[in-house]
């Protein structure tokens, strides 16, 4: 017999079995609850435990700020009906997922590790989709690969296309296809749209945007859209990477403050050569602390990998930005990638 899971305050309701994650039934029913890496690595996904009990197959994830009723929704499975206290995000619910056949028209490397890719979904079946979402490559043997989609819907490119910006990593099989082998015409089958990392309208403050390395596609794809809105709201964007030559659209971001007098660009670099003096170096949290002193007063959006989101969200927490203002996207690599990483650089070879 499933569970009765009741999410507070909206009062919504859903069925869970003691099988399922509650993420995961949630979304089958048409609730859209925060997530993003759904490996319980993120904290995306965190709500409270107002009554009830929950389980995790392992040991429980650590969770930020020690608090004893929170909760990992991609992770827990329900013991007995719940209560949770959670953020809902009502505009994804308006955006069913589908399974569908989309076709390679165009690639572009766009760094020594980065090629952009389109996809064309077949005529007539344009996806419909949020700034920021995201979608899933469906390979052999059940294994996905998830990637942020890098246009907003109102920059949709030739015959409703979708961009991706796609890292190469050393052992990840299907990354090394895209820049050896895959073909013009290739036929790829997706699922989306996937995420709740999609732009806030309902809102006057000041947006600061921070990514890290390819963390800048779905961060692309929000401000494309609050500028195809005519927003006038003032707006920074900090991208943090190792070298100039990593920040692999620069230009883009440089026109953007052009063109729009409430838009502010700060290159980050980590490693930066004498020859890219005078630029912002260091962390790119850092720059945005340096830069913005009055966080409180700011929305904040911010992608990359875990640890630059984790180590920027308790950072930004101590400055005074509220965690309810704070929208991330954190992603990582699949578990059998990351074992292909490290066998690599211990001189192992995998299959």
């Amino acid at each position: 017999m499933p569970y009765q899971i009741r999410i507070e305050p909206s009062g919504h309701q859903f069925q869970c079995d003691a099988d399922t994650h509650l993420l995961d039934a949630a979304r089958a029913q048409g609730f859209a609850l925060p997530y993003s890496c759904r490996s319980g690595v993120c904290g995306s996904c965190q709500a409270r435990l107002v009554s009830g009990q929950v389980r995790y197959a392992s040991a429980p994830p650590a969770l930020r700020d020690g608090d004893t009723q929170a909760i990992l929704l991609c992770q827990a499975f329900a013991k007995t009906d719940l209560v949770i206290s959670a953020r809902e995000v009502p505009s994804v619910a308006d955006m069913p997922r589908r399974i569908t056949a989309v076709k390679v028209i165009d690639k572009q490397q766009l760094a020594s590790d980065v090629m952009l890719l389109r996809l064309q979904p077949p005529r007539g079946q344009a996806l419909r989709s949020l700034a920021g979402q995201y979608l899933e490559i469906m390979l052999p043997e059940g294994k996905r690969r998830a990637f942020s989609i890098a246009n907003a819907p109102e920059y949709e490119l030739d015959d409703h296309a979708i961009e991706l910006h796609v890292r190469r990593v050393a052992g990840g099989g299907f990354t090394e296809r895209v820049f050896t082998e895959l073909p013009i015409g290739s036929v790829l089958r997706i699922e989306a749209p996937l995420g709740t990392f999609v732009p806030r309208e309902d809102s006057d403050r000041p947006m600061l945007f921070m990514a890290g390395g390819t963390g800048f596609a779905p961060i692309k794809a929000i401000i494309e859209h609050f500028l195809a809105l005519g927003s006038k709201r003032p707006m920074r964007f900090f991208w943090g990477a190792r070298t100039l030559a990593d920040l692999y659209l620069d230009a883009l971001p440089k026109r953007w403050a052009s063109e729009n007098p409430h838009f502010s660009y700060v290159p980050v670099l980590s490693e930066p050569d004498l020859s890219d003096q005078p630029i912002v170096s260091g962390p790119v949290h850092e720059a945005v602390l340096a830069h913005c002193p009055d966080l409180a007063q700011h929305d904040l959006y911010m992608s990359g990998p875990p640890g630059m989101i984790d180590v920027a969200r308790h950072a930004f927490s101590a400055r005074g930005l509220p965690e309810d203002r704070m929208y991330y996207d954190s992603f990582e690599y699949a578990p059998e990638v990351i074992a292909a990483i490290l066998a690599a650089r211990a001189g192992v070879k995998t299959r």
